[in-house]
């Protein structure tokens, strides 16, 4: 066994861009001391046959128990943001310094601002869903989408979870001329006021703080009729049977949602088996509720910013 660093990544992941291939691991290479051994594992088993000679461990999934086979282990590093699946807390051995993704809001926020200029644009606007039988003349909603796009520019956006990914969804949305108030713990008792006047109510909560239904009828309630939803945080934090009457009804115009309730856990697997939206038929949901399968974080450089952020925070 020598002194030198041992880069131990198990990082694989039914989508492709959370895994790491060989040009990662060539941009791991590059980021590490002279004389390391980078060595990347595909399974389970293997990973626990490295893991004792391991100063780095980069993955998903690690067991609080497998810290009893990794003697020299410094660093536990996953991409992801959440706390779910990593080991972290009391159980975590003196020296060890366990990290959790910070570079999520660099992605999430283009996919946010995606998302609510296409909305102002009017490419989302449930009027453009025309008759497919039809041809386009017969159907042309130039008329009915003329009063639906709302300006940009100077419009009003409350950011509920205002830590790394809010603060970076704030900053490209006052790029754009968007006004951004930010709601945490430290001022969560102003988010029913500053409800009242938002046309934008973005949330990037995380699922483990006490943020169950965070956004429920009431809160739903306080926002102004033109105010549209947008939740890239996690699902827990909508009720969403409350959501789903808001958009009917007419209550708020629209909603933007790329997490949902049962994730993590029911889902990717199978149907969201708590009553949420995705056990609703496709075609019983509004026109007005647009949804992604979690992929607001996707990024063809998605593993490589990861190594980027650890060795930044100088733990290569």
């Amino acid at each position: 066994m020598t002194n030198s660093p041992s880069y131990l990544v198990w990082l694989d992941w039914p989508e492709r861009c959370f895994c790491a291939g060989a040009r990662q691991i060539a941009c791991l290479k590059s980021l590490v001391p002279d004389g390391s051994e980078v060595r990347r594992v595909r399974c389970e088993k293997e990973f626990l046959r490295r893991l004792p000679q391991a100063t780095h461990a980069i993955v998903w999934n690690f067991r609080k128990e497998w810290f009893a086979s990794a003697p020299r282990l410094r660093v536990l590093a996953t991409p992801g943001a959440g706390r779910e699946l990593v080991a972290h807390g009391d159980c975590v051995p003196e020296g060890v310094e366990v990290h959790f993704g910070g570079f999520h809001g660099k992605i999430i926020s283009e996919s946010v601002v995606g998302f609510v200029l296409a909305w102002a644009r009017g490419f989302f606007r449930p009027e453009l869903k025309t008759d497919p039988r039809l041809p386009w003349r017969d159907t042309w909603p130039r008329r009915a989408v003329s009063d639906r796009c709302p300006l940009l520019y100077g419009s009003k956006a409350v950011i509920a979870g205002y830590g790394k990914i809010g603060r970076a969804i704030g900053a490209k949305l006052e790029a754009l001329g968007v006004s951004v108030s930010g709601v945490s713990r430290k001022n969560a008792a102003d988010v029913f006021r500053l409800a009242k006047n938002a046309d934008w109510f973005i949330m990037a909560l995380p699922g483990d703080t006490g943020t169950d239904h965070f956004l429920d009828a009431r809160l739903l309630r306080a926002l102004p009729r033109r105010a549209v939803v947008v939740n890239v945080g996690r699902g827990n934090a909508v009720d969403e049977a409350a959501l789903l009457a808001a958009l009917r009804s007419g209550r708020i115009a629209g909603a933007y949602l790329d997490v949902f309730s049962g994730e993590p856990g029911s889902l990717p697997y199978g149907r969201d088996t708590k009553g949420g939206i995705l056990s609703v038929p496709l075609r019983e949901l509004p026109a007005n509720l647009v949804m992604t399968p979690h992929s607001s974080a996707f990024s063809d450089r998605y593993v490589e910013m990861c190594f980027e952020e650890l060795a930044d925070e100088g733990l290569l």
